[in-house]
């Protein structure tokens, strides 16, 4: 599973429209592909996030940008940082994670978790519902969708979803590892316990112990073995050559988004700066090698202020790579 990924969440870049965008995005695939990365990830959103741009800002769809990627990459695994559970019928997901699998040669990864951006549900017409729906529905949806991964026809009827004898043909290629996306103690690393590969945390550093604990708990109430179970930390990561040019990347970037570093007072500057993994390579290997410390097996990061800049992919894949002592 993932010892080091990047995630690409923003399809927004300077002077690139839709007919050139594409070869941005592949690009820094194709980086990740050579410089030490053993995932490329995609989030799974038809809206962009709201702590990354407006909601008009571009973004691709994500299993289809994913398959045009496996086509120029190849040895990296290829998934979403995660799918939207409600966003797809579990069998449709099914499937398309499988023709993933085909057309890259068995390295498809599945990401999922419950789904929570209420505005795109709402706008798009998708099914939002409760916090508990959610959760029912996520849960209902890996009983579908990992017998249909395996080879199996399953048939389930549930509160949310029904499927008889649900055919998945042609098989993957191989197997196809899982991981559940999020932090909540009760339910979602239960969940990881029980059905999946990876999990994946977006909580801070200081938590990872907590919950390596509750995941360690559910696994020991379940018979599950934990050390199955791979445990990677999300990261939003700015690196650059000095510390300088990544402040300024950062500046930049939320600048071209309305907020202006420069203009914050002290104490609410290094805030907003501390939700970043942000500044030169040892500032950043020092940050990432200190959630490893913690306890976590892996990194997922992302690069939305300048992953697009040629170079800065290879930079991070290389920072990364000697924290995780490669």
């Amino acid at each position: 599973m993932t010892r080091l990924g990047l995630q690409i969440p923003n399809f927004t870049y300077p002077g690139t429209g839709p007919a050139d965008l594409f070869e941005v995005v592949a690009a820094q695939a194709a980086a990740a592909d050579g410089s030490g990365f053993d995932t490329v990830l995609l989030m799974d959103h038809f809206f962009q996030l709201p702590m990354l741009g407006p909601p008009d800002n571009y973004m691709l769809e994500c299993y289809t940008t994913l398959a045009a990627l496996a086509r120029e990459t190849s040895t990296v695994r290829l998934g979403a940082l995660v799918t939207g559970n409600t966003y797809r019928n579990p069998t449709l997901l099914a499937k398309s994670l499988t023709a993933l699998d085909i057309v890259s040669g068995g390295r498809a990864q599945l990401g999922i978790g419950a789904g929570w951006f209420e505005q795109e549900h709402d706008a798009l017409g998708f099914e939002f519902g409760t916090f508990t729906d959610r959760f029912e529905k996520l849960e209902e949806a890996l009983q579908i969708i990992l017998p249909m991964l395996r080879g199996e026809r399953p048939t389930f009827t549930g509160k949310h979803y029904s499927v008889k004898e649900a055919i998945n043909e042609p098989p993957p290629v191989g197997r196809i590892p899982v991981m559940i996306g999020g932090s909540g103690e009760k339910k979602t690393l239960r969940m990881v316990a029980q059905y999946a590969d990876e999990s994946n945390l977006t909580s801070p550093v200081a938590e990872l112990g907590r919950k390596l604990d509750a995941i360690a708990g559910h696994c020991e109430r379940l018979g599950r073995d934990r050390s199955e179970i791979t445990v990677s930390q999300a990261f939003n990561v700015c690196i650059a050559e000095t510390h300088d040019e990544a402040y300024e990347d950062m500046r930049t970037f939320l600048g071209e988004r309305g907020l202006d570093l420069d203009s914050l007072d002290d104490d609410t500057r290094r805030q907003i700066l501390a939700l970043v993994v942000w500044g030169d390579a040892d500032e950043v290997g020092e940050r990432l090698r200190d959630a490893l410390d913690h306890g976590a097996d892996g990194l997922t990061c992302s690069l939305p202020a300048n992953g697009h800049v040629p170079g800065h992919v290879e930079l991070l894949g290389q920072v990364a790579a000697a924290a995780l002592g490669r």
